[in-house]
């Protein structure tokens, strides 16, 4: 029995949650940028440290270097991620960006030997993808026609970056046997990330503003802060939960699998859009939904191959 594999289930669907309230944390402007959304993240990211009575240590240099490194990365890709669900429906970005990473995850595990997979398991991974871009795009594609969704390219490089450091997550649990000791410690490393976009003088501007803004508005921001951090409980523990995952399956199979968190994130927002049209911007037409629902049973055949 593969018990990963339902903690992935629902690491997935706290994942939909997580990125739903993303979109309408930024959509709604109630958190003006991606830059200021994620430099919090990287901040509240220190929240990791609640798990260290249940073994936190200090590893040895070169595990610390790669908690730090592949921690940082981490925030960077989802800084991308948040420019994409700024710009672009949850449900078209969600499926890119997941694409990407076991697209690149394969790649670099095959080349660098992390871990190999069965014929029957790789052509599973194939439909996964496929399914998870059909979500994506707008048939039929007609010449002269812009292809791509608005923060098309941001997804990309999200989960470019995300996959590598999923991969690095692996690498390290190898070599560090203390689950909480590395998560930790890559949340540290989430910190540097933070510390990185203040970097950027009109991001530093952005998120010295918000710091103003914050004490003007109590009300507003108190309010504000209430759904962000329910929500960062959310993606908290999504991220935890595949974090574990990572440490006792593989890392591709469980990329693969995001697969599902497209159909979790398809469903919440087809809710939501009814009554926040302006905010999550989802199309209910017949075709719209014809190309989703066979773009799950794709998702779905390819999920069987892979159990």
């Amino acid at each position: 029995m593969m018990i990963w594999f339902f903690i992935v289930v629902v690491a997935y669907l706290f994942g939909a949650l997580s990125n739903v309230g993303d979109k309408f944390l930024l959509g709604s402007k109630r958190i003006s940028s991606a830059p200021v959304y994620a430099f919090y993240i990287g901040v509240f990211g220190l929240g990791a440290f609640i798990l260290a009575p249940f073994g936190l240590s200090v590893p040895n240099g070169n595990i610390m270097l790669l908690c730090l490194l592949s921690g940082a990365l981490f925030l960077a890709g989802i800084t991308f991620l948040y420019f994409a669900i700024e710009r672009a429906e949850a449900s078209r970005v969600v499926p890119v960006f997941g694409a990407i990473i076991p697209i690149v995850s394969f790649f670099l595990a095959a080349i660098f030997g992390i871990e190999k997979l069965t014929v029957m398991q790789i052509f599973g991974v194939a439909l996964l993808i496929f399914g998870g871009l059909l979500i994506s795009f707008d048939l039929p594609l007609k010449l002269g026609k812009r292809k791509f969704f608005s923060g098309f390219y941001h997804a990309c490089v999200a989960g470019f970056i995300v996959a590598i450091a999923y991969l690095m997550f692996k690498h390290i649990s190898n070599y560090e046997p203390s689950f909480v000791t590395w998560y930790v410690w890559t949340r540290v490393g989430g910190l540097f990330g933070a510390g990185g976009i203040l970097l950027v003088p009109s991001w530093r501007k952005m998120i010295f503003n918000s710091f103003s803004f914050m004490k003007k508005n109590k009300k507003h921001a108190a309010k504000t802060g209430g759904i962000f951090l329910g929500n960062k409980i959310i993606g908290g523990t999504s991220t935890l939960m595949l974090n574990y995952a990572i440490k006792l399956g593989s890392v591709t199979l469980i990329n693969s699998l995001v697969s599902l968190q497209y159909v979790f994130v398809l469903a919440i927002v087809a809710m939501l859009s009814r009554t926040r049209a302006h905010i999550f911007q989802e199309k209910l037409l017949f075709w719209d939904w014809a190309q989703k629902i066979a773009a799950i049973g794709i998702i779905a055949i390819g999920m069987f191959f892979i159990y």
